[in-house]
């Protein structure tokens, strides 16, 4: 079945031209995945000096065999981190009320005395709160380097050197004491570092054949510099940095997702009420692709395609939360922080997903030229926090949101006449634009009942959106064009209005 849809895929991509360019067989997939579940004891060093001990628990899926040539990617990679009470106990003034973290592991990647050093990146999606007694367990997550292995051998991986960056804010929002701590960790000794271990088996699988050539060592804390590195030696990507800063999200396609694309999207949303427009930052969209139809129609030819996509920032189903300026009443500055929040569509008894992209690709025989109109859509929640009118903070509670999802439809177009194609395709990228319709707001205020001051605000008259996605990568295929070498879209777009 999968043969015949790579074939399928291929034949549609050639006939358009336009609209299934990423869907070439890629790197032999591993056949399954083990998990790992591993406890890690640590002497971390404060800034000061001070040594405290800190467990870890690390959890995530690997391959559970693969075969020279395969590209492996670790997922669900998860660090709770269990600090003492004793390293936020020297923060001085009123303490830290919560804490953020970003942590680095080393891992050491390591085949028949050849290694290679990856890097396991995470941050926490949101501060945590920190305990009246004991301290607190921070979960970090993150986009992490695939695994490559170029020969035979036990692929073993085992666990290194930590850095754990906490962010420190008091109950008023502003840094505690330094405002950062900066933890240099070394595994406790005589304890077990091993995370995973990988037989690779048989020759290369879709290779042309070809020995490795010799590639630069790595560095990697607990180890040396390899001497003489020889052909065989494990690679590995580059870690996808986490986003705590509103920047480029990690967005890291599945080189074993046969139908998968990731793209970068952007762009405005008019609050027609208000006369402003919020620019939503940068996001990663996961394409799942559809197989193609092809449909007579007269002197047309219909290519049809039904895909699904789903929105994700810091492993939810989400745009990155945006701030919006605008003038309430035509002459009240209100500021607030906006997070759609996206409700992900269904899956299918048979595995597939609902979809809720609709592309219709239309080929006139007779003329030589083709149109194509891409709908996408989605159900959204709208919440609303740190609400400011006139530069005084108003209270709207945690809860304050659409009491219902809402709708909101896009649609992207294109032309192409003598091999000149102009406009949007899911495969190509570009603009989208459409109109959504906020519903009234419930849940809105801590101390009053704020609900009718935002339906009347922003609900119930449609708002313009345009949307811009950025040529997705299709990691199955690692086209070097879109994809860079840790399955990242090379195309970031810029939000248009």
């Amino acid at each position: 079945m999968a043969e015949t849809r790579r074939r399928t895929a291929r034949g549609a991509a050639v006939a358009t031209a336009v609209l299934l360019g990423g869907m070439i067989p890629g790197a032999q997939a591993a056949s399954g995945t083990q998990q790992i579940d591993a406890e890690l004891a640590y002497t971390c060093a404060a800034p000061g000096g001070e040594q405290h001990p800190v467990e870890v628990g690390l959890s995530a899926e690997v391959a559970d065999s693969a075969h020279p040539g395969d590209l492996l990617q670790p997922e669900g990679v998860t660090l709770d981190v269990r600090l003492p009470e004793t390293v936020l106990a020297g923060v001085p003034g009123e303490g830290a009320a919560t804490v953020t973290a970003a942590t680095r592991l080393f891992v050491a990647v390591s085949q028949d005395g050849r290694r290679a050093g990856a890097q396991w990146r995470g941050a926490t999606p949101e501060p945590v709160p920190v305990p009246e007694s004991g301290g607190p367990v921070l979960s970090t997550t993150g986009s992490v380097p695939y695994l490559q292995p170029t020969a035979a051998g036990e692929l073993v991986l085992d666990a290194g050197a930590l850095t754990v960056e906490l962010g420190l804010k008091r109950a008023d929002g502003t840094p505690a004491g330094a405002g950062t701590i900066v933890m240099e960790c070394v595994l406790d000794p005589g304890r077990d570092a091993t995370l995973a271990k990988i037989p690779v088996t048989g020759g290369s699988e879709g290779g042309d054949g070809e020995p490795e050539q010799p590639r630069p060592t790595e560095t990697w804390p607990g180890g040396d510099k390899e001497a003489g590195a020889v052909d065989g030696r494990p690679e590995v990507g580059t870690a996808a940095e986490p986003s705590t800063t509103g920047g480029v999200p990690p967005c890291v396609g599945d080189p074993n997702a046969e139908l998968g694309m990731v793209a970068y999207v952007t762009g405005y949303a008019n609050v027609t009420k208000l006369d402003g427009a919020t620019r939503f930052p940068v996001a990663c969209a996961r394409i799942t692709q559809g197989l193609s139809r092809l449909v007579p129609d007269g002197e047309f030819l219909h290519i049809l395609q039904d895909s699904a996509v789903d929105l994700e920032y810091e492993g939810k189903p989400q745009l990155p939360p945006a701030s919006g300026t605008f003038l309430t009443f035509g002459f009240m500055p209100t500021t607030a922080t906006l997070e759609m929040t996206q409700i992900p569509p269904a899956t299918n008894p048979d595995g597939t997903r609902e979809a809720n992209i609709k592309s219709d690709l239309a080929i006139n025989l007779a003329e030589g030229s083709t149109k194509a109109v891409t709908a996408v859509t989605l159900q959204l929640m709208l919440r609303l926090r740190d609400v400011e009118v006139n530069g005084v903070p108003l209270d709207v509670g945690d809860d304050c949101r659409t009491s219902k999802p809402f709708t909101l439809r896009l649609e992207g177009r294109m032309t192409l006449k003598d091999g000149v194609q102009v406009g949007y395709t899911l495969a190509t990228g570009g603009e989208l634009t459409g109109s959504v319709t906020l519903p009234p707001f419930s849940g809105c205020g801590a101390h009053e009942d704020l609900d009718s001051l935002f339906t009347a605000s922003l609900s119930g008259v449609p708002g313009y959106v345009k949307q811009v996605q950025g040529a997705p990568c299709a990691a199955v295929s690692a086209d070097p064009t879109f994809c860079t070498p840790d399955f990242r879209p090379t195309d970031v777009p810029t939000a248009a209005r």
